[in-house]
Parts: structure tokens; C-alpha cells; sequence
């Protein structure tokens, strides 16, 4: 999917993530603003990328501001925002909760 808008899940409050999604020339490129990026910055930038490709959009700049999201909360906020850059508001859950974490 080629990304033409912007959009935004999350929030910056304790234990929650924001996402926001941008178009990009070429790639998923991650830009992680997070106070644990050191012990987990390999690991979210890895889990937000593999949802990004499994909803095939990809040419996409992600800027998180992680302030210590579970992975749960991650995956939910990345899905939200690539459902807003769509337009759509169907989710697929089956699809989704069918994905191994």
C-alpha cells in the first residue's frame, strides 16, 4: 500500500505508545522516542515493523513515542494507526488475533 496521509493512534500517557504514520521514499523506517529504548528499542521497532508488513503497508515513517507500552498495547495502537491510513474501521480481528506474538 503507498501511504499519501498522516495518521495517529495512542497517546503519550504512562504505559500507553503513540503511533503515527507518514509516507515515506522507500522502506518502513522506525523513529523511537522511548525512556527504555536501550533494554526493549530492538525489540518494539521489530514488533511494529511485522505488524506493518503482515497489513502489507509498507514505504511508511513511523514515529512512536513509547512511555513502556506492553506489546499488546503496541500492536494495538500500530493496527488502529494502519487502519486510519486506510480509512477503514472493519477491523479483522480473526485475521488478526490469528497472528502468533
Amino acid at each position: 500500500m503507498t501511504v499519501k496521509q498522516t495518521a495517529t493512534a495512542g497517546t503519550t500517557e504512562s504505559s500507553d505508545i503513540m503511533i503515527t504514520l507518514k509516507p515515506n521514499d522507500s522502506g518502513i523506517e522506525v523513529e523511537l522516542d522511548s525512556n527504555v529504548k536501550k533494554q526493549f528499542g530492538d525489540h518494539i521497532n521489530a514488533l511494529i515493523k511485522d505488524i506493518l508488513q503482515k497489513l502489507s503497508i509498507d514505504n511508511v515513517k513511523v514515529e512512536a513515542v513509547d512511555k513502556g507500552a506492553l506489546d499488546c498495547t503496541i500492536k494495538a495502537r500500530t493496527i488502529a494507526a494502519a487502519y486510519r491510513l486506510r480509512g477503514e474501521s472493519d477491523y479483522e480481528w480473526e485475521a488478526i488475533n490469528s497472528w502468533n506474538d
